[in-house]
Formats: C-alpha cells, structure tokens, sequence
C-alpha cells in the first residue's frame, strides 16, 4: 500500500524516516520514495502514525496501542524528536488506562502476537498477563470493587451502581472465583500457558487453576462439552464453555492434550473424576503416546471412588479389540488406585485377637471401589467376547476385606454364565470359586440354591451356608428371649433389695434420733444440778437459810425441775411409741415379701 505524503512531518518525528528520507535526497531524485516492509502492523498502523505526524488527534484504543507502541518503537520516535512524541504517548496510555482494566489487558494481549520481534526488548506480553495475573488472583469481593468490564455500568466505591452520577441503591452481585475464565479461554494456547504460570507463581489457589484449564480444553475438545458440575465449593454456579465454530484440527488437539496433562495439578479432588474420564477417552481417539495415557489412568486412580458406573464404561475404539469395553483400561486404572491406596495405608484391614478382619473408617474408599467393580463387572459380563481370563483378573483384584457382601459378584458371575453357556463345568467351578459362599446374603443364597446355571458342588456349598445362616438367625432369636427373661427376675430382685434397703435407712434415722434425745436430757440434768449449786453458795455468802431461799426461790427451781423431768418423761413416750410403729412396719414387711 503505498502513502504520498510530505517529508517534513515525518522527519519532525521519527529518526528513522530522517535517515531514510537524507539518503533518498543524496541520490537527487525529485520523488523521494521509502519502502518500509517491516513496520508492526501493516498499513494500517503506518497510517495512524502519518496521522500523528500531521498532527491529527490519535483515539488511542486496546486494540492499537500495542501496534502503534511497536512502530513508535521502529521509528525511533522519541522525544528528541519532539515533545510528547508516539512513544511516550502510548507508554502512558498503556500504564494509566490498559493494564488498569481486566479487559483491556485482556485486549492487548490478544495483539502481542504479531509483534513477537519487539516482545523481548518492550515486555508488552508480559505486561498484560502481570497485570491479568493479578487481577484474577485479587478476589474481587475483598476490595469492594467490581471488576470493571468494558462498556459496563458505573459503580461508586460502596459497590452501588451509579446513573448519570447518582446512586441508584443497587448492589452489585458478589463475583465469584471463576468469573476470568471465559476471557482468559480466547487467548492461544502459549499466552494461556504463561498467564497460568504467573499466577501459579503468585500463589493462586490450585483448584482455581483446575477449574480454568478445564474451562479451557472444554472449549477446544471436542467431546469435553459436557457441564462439570457442582465440584468446585467456592463456585455455586456452572460454567459452560462457548463451542467453537472450527474446532483445532487433530494434530493441533493431540499437542493440547498433552499440555493439559503437564499443567493439571496432581491432586486427589481437584479435577472432576467425569472430566479425566473424557480426557482419557479423548486420548484414546486421538492415538497419543501411551505416556499420557498412563498419565490419566493414574490421575483416574487416584480419586476412582468417586468415579460412577457411566464413567467407566469406556468403549472400544479400534477394530483390533474385541469386546465392546475397554476393560484393559479399567485393569489398569484399578492397578493404580490399589497401588496408590497401600501407600497412604488406606487399605490395610486391622486384625483383632481371634483373627478376624475388623474394618475401619478408612476403607470407605475400597468399599465403594469393590461396589464399582462388581457394578462393572456384572455390565461387560453379557459381552460374549469377554475371555474368562479377564474377567476372573478383574474380578480377582478386588481385595477380599472390600467386599462385605458378596451378592454384586454373585449377579455378575450369574450374568456371565447366562451370556457364556458353553463354558465346561472345570471353568464354571473355576469362575464361581471368586465367590465367597459365606459372605452371600440370605436373599441371593436362596436364588442361587435355585440357579441351574451353577455347578453342583457350589450350590451344595450353598445350600450348607444358608442352613448354617438361618440356625444361626435362630439361635440369636432364642439368646435374646433368655435375655428378657433374665432382666424381669433381675429387675424383681433389685426391687426386693431396694424395699430392705429403705427400711434399714429409716431405723438409722430413728436411732439418731433417739440418741439426740438422751443428749438432750443429759444437758437439762447438768443445768439444774448447777443451777443449785449456784443457789447454795448465794446462801452462804449473804448468811441466808436455806429456808429464806426456798421460801424466795423454790417455786421456781420446783417448776424448773418439774418442767425437766416432765420433759424427760414425754421424750421417753416418744420413744416408745416409735419403737411400736417400728416393728409393726416391719411385720407387715415381712408379710408382704413372703
């Protein structure tokens, strides 16, 4: 595209256009004529830079302030060629306005990709994903400021939202912790990857980075689509991703979903256990190296308990294979759980004295596994190209303390021979010695008493279990009815000893009470005697007879004495007539208990 333009605006402003413009002049043609193939941008860029050169009004946006920072940059259009030149103009527009705003930043990296020259010398990509790093690391709610989308509402610093400058009262919705993850999705794959890294740097939560690469591989897998669900316990919502119009081609899916794999945190709980499933059955579709399938049977592993029924079920993709499932597959990823479950020490069973397994809490994960298992087996088992041999491996990996019941096994065994008829007897014993005979419910031991399908010699093992169950059964019914009977004599007996116990706890009332009487009398004796003393030696000093005092004073010490031993008198009545209710309560005790 070609520009007529003047010469003196350009060299005004740009180094390089002096230099350019001095050489042409030095040849004498009257046209001067510059080439500039490389300028960043293209045409349209130059022209906003001829723009500004002539002194028009630049409106600089997200969308070109990169582009004209990069020619700025390639025109050497610094400030000794004028002040407030291109180069600090759009430095300026690029720190107070662009990377002060999510979207904005957002904006301008999408452009760093055509500039890759002048990335290392202007840390423009780095720039924008510091600042997107930041702003999705800073949760939003702490600070009381909305993310501010571009074009969006106005608020004011209480989070109101504002129109034409007036508070409306509104609140704003609290944003949650996935609120970045269909922006930073629109990036390509290596500005994605670095703005990952940076965050992983500043210390983001990982279940956050979990959550935004799987948003990020939904969008580009085909067959990955499916909602996540409620897996993410800060998020109350679930975000689905925008489908593309063309999807990536194979080869370009095959390299994204090996750098999924390197950038998946490894860690029980934080990608849902469906999403590694499709991850794996993407691989196998995609024929990727066998590294990374191993990769995802062992992330599946790691948290198979929380797989479902659906999520194994993975269907054979090559014709090579026979059956219809992919039980190889599943071999392999209950390999790994086991494996990975005797190491944290999950699935050690505790032994008692008398050498019986005991179960403890952490064998709920080996219980649900065994219940998947049998599920699964019971599935494929109606595949007639399923070999014995690998269902019995299958089957047989399953620990035996997993399994409290075996009647999942049993359904799945029956369900086989059903689909299999001409297996010879030898193989029919082989396959239902997986089964535990005395771990069968009273339910399925009465329908396999009744199964033709079963050899002989297990049904006759049947039949003796369940004849030992339901003595047993008996049994406990009669320990019980001799327990009832047991507590009713006991209960009689404890009522017998309570009565005798009230009774002797009333006799010894009685006695302190009397013995508080006789003290009481005693006290009475000693006070007169004393008060008599008293008397006699008045009597002395004062050369009184004893008739003068008893003339002035016998009335009262007769009453006083009087008054005693009436008292000792009605005390002693009181006793007895204690005593007589005393041993009549106890006669009619005694009559009463025989």
């Amino acid at each position: 595209m070609s520009f007529h333009l003047h010469k003196f605006p350009l060299l005004s402003r740009s180094g390089v256009m002096e230099r350019l413009i001095a050489e042409a002049s030095e040849e004498g043609e009257e046209k001067c004529s510059i080439c500039l193939p490389d300028i960043p941008g293209g045409a349209k860029t130059f022209e906003l830079v001829a723009k500004f050169c002539y002194g028009v009004k630049l409106e600089l946006t997200a969308s070109n302030v990169v582009y004209l920072r990069c020619a700025a940059e390639h025109l050497e259009m610094t400030e000794e060629y004028g002040e407030g030149n291109l180069i600090t103009k759009t430095e300026t527009f690029l720190n107070q306005v662009v990377l002060r705003n999510w979207k904005d930043s957002l904006r301008a990296l999408q452009t760093c990709d055509d500039i890759i020259s002048y990335d290392d010398e202007l840390n423009l990509t780095k720039r924008c994903i510091e600042s997107l790093a930041m702003k999705a690391s800073t949760d939003p709610n702490l600070s009381g400021w909305p993310i501010m989308e571009y074009g969006g509402p106005m608020q004011s610093p209480g989070g109101s939202v504002l129109w034409n400058g007036i508070s409306t009262g509104a609140r704003v919705k609290n944003t949650s912790s996935d609120w970045w993850y269909e922006d930073a999705s629109t990036l390509s794959f290596p500005r994605y990857k670095r703005l990952i890294a940076v965050m992983e740097s500043r210390g983001i939560r990982q279940d956050i980075i979990a959550g935004s690469l799987t948003f990020y591989a939904k969008k580009y897998l085909p067959g990955l689509n499916r909602c996540q669900g409620a897996t993410d316990t800060n998020s109350s919502t679930c975000v689905a991703p925008v489908a593309l119009e063309a999807p990536p081609s194979e080869e370009d899916q095959k390299l994204l979903l090996e750098e999924i794999d390197r950038l998946l945190p490894i860690q029980k709980g934080l990608v849902p256990t469906n999403f590694l499933f499709g991850l794996l059955q993407t691989a196998l579709i995609l024929r990727v190296s066998p590294s990374y399938i191993s990769n995802f049977e062992k992330r599946i592993g790691m948290q198979l308990d929380q797989a479902t029924l659906e999520d194994l079920l993975i269907p054979n993709f090559f014709c090579s294979m026979e059956t219809l499932y992919n039980v190889d597959c599943v071999q392999q990823i209950l390999e790994h759980f086991l494996a990975m479950d005797q190491i944290t020490g999950g699935a050690s069973p505790s032994l008692v004295d008398d050498g019986h397994i005991t179960a403890s809490p952490s064998l709920t994960p080996v219980t649900l596994v065994a219940k998947l298992i049998d599920g699964y087996l019971a599935e494929v088992a109606s595949d007639v190209n399923l070999k014995l041999p690998k269902f019995q491996t299958l089957a047989a990996s399953v620990p035996d303390y997993a399994r409290h019941l075996d009647d999942g096994l049993y359904r799945a065994v029956d369900i086989y021979l059903k689909s299999h008829p001409w297996l010879s007897e030898s193989e029919k014993e082989q396959l239902c010695q997986l089964m535990d005979c005395q771990k069968l419910s009273l339910e399925a031991c009465t329908h396999a008493a009744q199964n033709e399908r079963l050899p002989l010699r297990i049904v006759v093992q049947i039949l003796f279990f369940e004849q030992l169950q339901l003595r047993t059964s008996i049994t406990g019914c009669l320990l019980v009815s001799d327990n009832l009977d047991g507590s009713r004599q006991s209960e009689l007996a404890g009522a017998t000893e309570r009565g005798w116990a009230s009774t002797t706890r009333e006799n010894q009332v009685l006695k302190v009470g009397m013995d508080n009487m006789r003290t009481r009398v005693s006290e009475l004796e000693k006070e007169c005697s004393n008060m008599k003393q008293e008397i006699e030696r008045l009597g002395r000093v004062k050369s009184f007879t004893w008739g003068n005092v008893s003339k002035r004073f016998g009335f009262k010490l007769k009453s006083r004495m009087c008054s005693a031993q009436e008292g000792s008198i009605s005390n002693q009545n009181t006793e007895s007539r204690k005593n007589e209710k005393l041993k009549d309560r106890q006669g009619q005790h005694k009559k009463n208990s025989t």
